[in-house]
């Protein structure tokens, strides 16, 4: 049993325990207080049944060999390549995105077990062609699967989830050793895009959510509203915060999506700075014992695989915390762990799982 125990990052493991004992701590009241319809008084015994999976989840692909993903990486990619299409014509909308799909009540969001998809993928490339980075090729074929996913989830559009696939390529590039020269050619590209996507790909809210960003109050009722409402929440709170189940901006409903995009805010105003941060400490945690099981990693392909998994991790936490302290523009990015949604924690429990199984392997 000692033995068992070592092989696993324990305190990864109890990091993420905590986050989502938190998670539903904060999900219960915003969930069961005052008037709430039916949907609303579901969410939170759905989180528990999302928890549930998300930890069997955990424990299969932590007992996995993790080197079996590289085999099986071009079916992953096409399989879910093929799911993002679908989701473009038989996708349900919600809140302007055509990011869902499935059955009756049962639906998915194929772009979040994607984001995995895409680090196995890209892991798998620059971990074969490690002795051979100093050509531009290898940048320009890992490009295309990236390039034409990217197009894909902006269609939906979902411009976050894009810049997430976007920063986690740039990641695994930096971490496989390829030279800086490439990386700063990449970075004006890069810029040109932008420049592009700004131009013909972005919709018209989703242009007014960046612009609205350096001056909410241009808009209160419009684009302006989610981030002046997040704010007050965030900086209501105090270093103590008003309790469990006693923010008024939660719990009045004047917060939008305080179950999911601004879960940050709702604990920042019940719980205080301090609760804040101890999201920030947990957090924290979490990327740096899967930074250092990276770093610790027998073979490349474990290294880049687990590097990715911290890199969305950590720009999904620092996109929905901006966004919840009017830093950044609101793009419905779920905090890891904290938000409302099986498909956004079961594909980051599944990260989790295959971080534990590349340091188990790296103990054997």
């Amino acid at each position: 049993m000692v033995k068992f125990l070592y092989r696993f990052d324990l305190i990864l493991l109890v990091s993420v325990v905590l986050l989502l004992l938190l998670s539903l701590m904060v999900l219960y009241p915003i969930s069961y207080s005052g008037e709430k319809n039916q949907a609303e008084r579901s969410h939170f015994f759905k989180q528990i049944f999302f928890v549930i999976s998300g930890a069997l989840v955990l424990l299969f692909f932590s007992f996995i060999d993790y080197r079996s993903l590289k085999n099986h990486s071009a079916l992953l990619f096409f399989i879910g390549f093929f799911i993002l299409f679908l989701v473009l014509l038989f996708g349900k909308v919600v809140r302007g995105t055509t990011g869902w799909i499935g059955w009756g009540n049962f639906h998915i969001q194929p772009v979040e077990p994607f984001k995995i998809i895409a680090a196995v993928v890209l892991a798998k490339y620059f971990s074969l062609h490690s002795r051979s980075l100093g050509k531009y090729n290898h940048i320009l074929i890992s490009m295309v699967p990236v390039a034409l996913s990217v197009f894909l989830i902006i269609s939906q559009p979902d411009l976050g989830s894009a810049l997430i696939i976007v920063f986690l390529w740039i990641v695994i590039l930096a971490l496989s050793g390829v030279s800086k020269k490439h990386l700063v050619i990449l970075f004006v590209v890069g810029m040109l895009l932008s420049v592009i996507i700004w131009n013909f790909l972005l919709k018209d809210y989703q242009k007014e959510r960046i612009t609205t960003l350096f001056n909410p109050f241009s808009d209160p009722l419009g684009a302006g509203y989610n981030a002046i409402q997040s704010t007050v929440a965030v900086g209501s709170g105090g270093f103590w915060g008003k309790g469990l189940g006693h923010g008024s901006q939660s719990q009045l409903n004047f917060l939008p999506e305080k179950h999911t995009d601004f879960i940050f805010a709702v604990i920042s105003e019940e719980l205080g700075f301090g609760g804040a941060l101890f999201v920030f400490a947990l957090l924290l945690v979490v990327i740096i014992r899967l930074v250092r099981i990276a770093l610790n990693s027998r073979d490349n392909f474990g290294k880049l695989l687990v590097g990715g998994i911290a890199s969305v991790i950590f720009i999904q936490s620092l996109i929905n915390i901006g966004m919840n302290i009017g830093a950044m523009p609101v793009t419905g990015i779920p905090l890891p762990f904290l938000s409302y949604g099986g498909s956004a924690l079961i594909t980051m429990m599944a990260g989790i799982g295959i971080a534990q199984s590349v340091n188990r392997t790296g103990r054997g």
